[in-house]
């Protein structure tokens, strides 16, 4: 066989895999389809038509050693359907204990600790209670009664880690919730737990970063961002990426780390906060309503200023790596352990304009 033909075998067999792994997780977990019926608003058209090619190519370049293995435990779940589902408590409940018997429960549990680490949570999946890092229900119940009502609404959860709070926002109304997330294992976790609900629940959640928006989009009616500013080089930049993805009087529900202080106060760690690397800046609440004026918001509300507590962030049986514990000071939990300010997390609302 000569040299030609050898690469052009080695070409068409590296597509079919290529089709072969992008197709593989499309299916249960992202069903353009059904987000394209369930989205309907005409800025949103030409994003959803360029979804395929956009998500195979994030894919192609976010490979996973265990992603395989990840996308057996989807194929491999019970074919349970649940009796029934409750998205407005604390752990997410779906199907009931009863359902199904113990060897049944014992195999759900088995595959689902193949996901390790749940970070985001609590879920109760027909009997399997799944104690997640995070007790992400007390940010929820933190802003739960001071956003606008999401009935009907158009929503987007940037950085939605494995949909939590998306299935909140269906519990509170939301017409349609699109969640976004470059974190594989985040998207695999949605999936599982998506077989286990139904095709039929308006959440979708797409393997993509905010950079993955088109500019200008003015498309939603409530914009989240929890979690994320404070990983951003450029913290106004996200901010107005943020701006630019509501629609005129759409909300934005923004969550970071932030620091005790006055107007033009910012913390720039000289390398690492509470272990992390990949903190780049937290002002104080007087900064952050400056950023949202700069950026365009009007009608800045600050709801909430919480000190983070090792009872809302901890290791558990789903989640065995080191956590808040681990990053604060021993002897003084009111620092980190590089001797900063302990995490403190705030709430913002604001509108555009």
């Amino acid at each position: 066989m000569n040299r030609y033909a050898i690469t052009v075998i080695v070409l068409i067999s590296a597509v079919i895999l290529l089709v072969l792994f992008t197709a593989d997780i499309h299916q249960p977990m992202i069903d353009l389809n059904t987000l394209r019926q369930q989205c309907d608003r005409p800025q949103l058209a030409a994003w959803l038509e360029s979804l395929p090619d956009l998500i195979n190519q994030r894919m192609a370049h976010q490979r996973h050693g265990d992603l395989a293995d990840w996308q057996g435990v989807i194929r491999q779940l019970p074919p349970l359907i649940p009796d029934t589902i409750q998205l407005n408590r604390a752990a997410i409940l779906i199907g009931s204990a009863d359902q199904c018997d113990e060897t049944t429960r014992q195999q759900l549990e088995q595959q689902l600790r193949q996901l390790h680490p749940w970070r985001k949570g609590p879920y109760s999946l027909f009997g399997v209670e799944i104690d997640t890092e995070w007790r992400s229900d007390l940010k929820w119940d933190r802003l739960a009664d001071e956003i606008e009502p999401l009935d009907g609404r158009l929503v987007l959860d940037v950085g939605c880690g494995n949909g939590y709070h998306g299935w909140r926002m269906v519990g509170a109304g939301a017409g349609t919730v699109i969640g976004i997330d470059p974190t594989l294992l985040s998207i695999i976790q949605f999936g599982a737990i998506k077989q286990l609900a139904g095709p039929q629940w308006p959440l979708h959640l797409l393997p993509l970063g905010i950079e993955d928006m088109p500019p200008s989009l003015a498309a939603f009616d409530t914009v989240f961002s929890m979690g994320i500013l404070y990983h951003r080089r450029s913290p106004i930049d996200h901010l107005l990426e943020l701006h630019d993805l509501l629609r005129p009087g759409g909300e934005l529900v923004l969550e970071t780390l932030i620091v005790d202080g006055p107007a033009g106060m910012t913390l720039v760690p000289p390398n690492r906060y509470a272990k992390m690397r990949n903190v780049w800046f937290l002002p104080s609440p007087a900064t952050l309503l400056g950023w949202l004026e700069r950026c365009g918001f009007q009608h800045i509300r600050l709801i909430d200023c919480t000190v983070t507590t090792i009872e809302e962030q901890r290791s558990t049986e789903w989640m065995h790596f080191h956590s808040l514990a681990n990053f604060l000071d021993p002897d003084d939990p009111l620092l980190t352990c590089e001797g900063l300010p302990a995490p403190q997390r705030a709430i913002f609302l604001a509108k555009r304009k």
